[in-house]
């Protein structure tokens, strides 16, 4: 076989020209098998591509099942081992690591034509998502109720909290955590109205992952919270969206759950030392 360059970079162009080649058959049975590849004594090597190429192609499949659990029962196995292959085929692996695929799952759900009737499904896709991240999130221990009470009552409103690497929030317009808890091993209620608003709190404080149902007012509360603004600003912007807020239980969640790891005082905040 003739060498097409004898440049430096002529051998790494031609290895990444091959390898998106490679990529590109291995995920759709469509293109044809990549020239270089044979089998024994240079004899063609289709069967045993074909075999490898399937072979890849349930696994990431079984994967993506097992990652959102709940979207693959809702949609029955038939049905979702062939949106599966769609979206392999649209987005191929970026990552050796299996538990990074599908973060663009939600997203190739909603342009989706044969499940837009399925309006929660993208919604439920990121709460599954979220659920992963959450589970592989970095350790970190959870605020602890005394951290809180140490500080002085006039420093509580301005006190900000520093978010647990494994909280992570959801907000739908559909019924996620009904359809979440009932599709991943959870009682199967007699009826889930899909269309019924609801916000997701995921954390991981210790070993387990906790998934909350919000009240309302408390995801805007805690998105404010985990974007920096301190607790008067963020009780104010939950008010805002949600007159009936009460800041009472949103404090004793955001303890409860683990969500945060740290808080600081206002006297804090800005130098990172305390007035003496």
């Amino acid at each position: 076989m003739q060498s097409t360059s004898h440049r430096g970079d002529g051998a790494p162009a031609a290895a990444r020209s091959y390898g998106a080649a490679f990529s590109a058959a291995i995920l759709d049975p469509d293109q044809p098998k990549p020239d270089r590849i044979t089998g024994p004594r240079g004899k063609a090597a289709d069967k045993r591509f074909n075999v490898y190429r399937n072979n890849v192609t349930y696994s990431l499949v079984t994967a993506l099942a097992e990652i959102f659990p709940a979207v693959a029962r809702l949609l029955g196995e038939h049905n979702f081992r062939l949106v599966a292959r769609d979206f392999l085929r649209a987005h191929p692996p970026r990552s050796r690591m299996v538990i990074e695929y599908g973060h663009e799952f939600a997203g190739f759900l909603a342009k989706l034509e044969p499940v837009r009737h399925l309006k929660y499904l993208p919604d439920l896709a990121r709460l599954e998502r979220a659920w992963l991240d959450a589970y592989h999130a970095a350790d970190a221990a959870p605020l602890a109720p005394e951290e809180v009470g140490t500080l002085p009552p006039e420093a509580l409103a301005g006190a900000c909290f520093i978010s647990h690497p494994a909280a992570r929030i959801v907000r739908s317009r559909y019924a996620i955590h009904a359809l979440f808890t009932a599709n991943r091993g959870g009682e199967m209620p007699e009826r889930i109205d899909a269309g019924e608003p609801e916000s997701v709190l995921i954390t991981r404080p210790n070993l387990q992952v906790k998934v909350y149902k919000l009240a309302p007012g408390q995801f805007s509360f805690i998105e404010a919270l985990m974007s920096g603004r301190n607790l008067q600003a963020a009780a104010e912007a939950a008010i805002g969206n949600t007159p009936s807020f009460d800041l009472a239980p949103a404090i004793g969640l955001l303890i409860e759950s683990g969500a945060f790891h740290a808080c600081m005082g206002a006297e804090r905040n800005a130098g990172g030392k305390q007035k003496g």
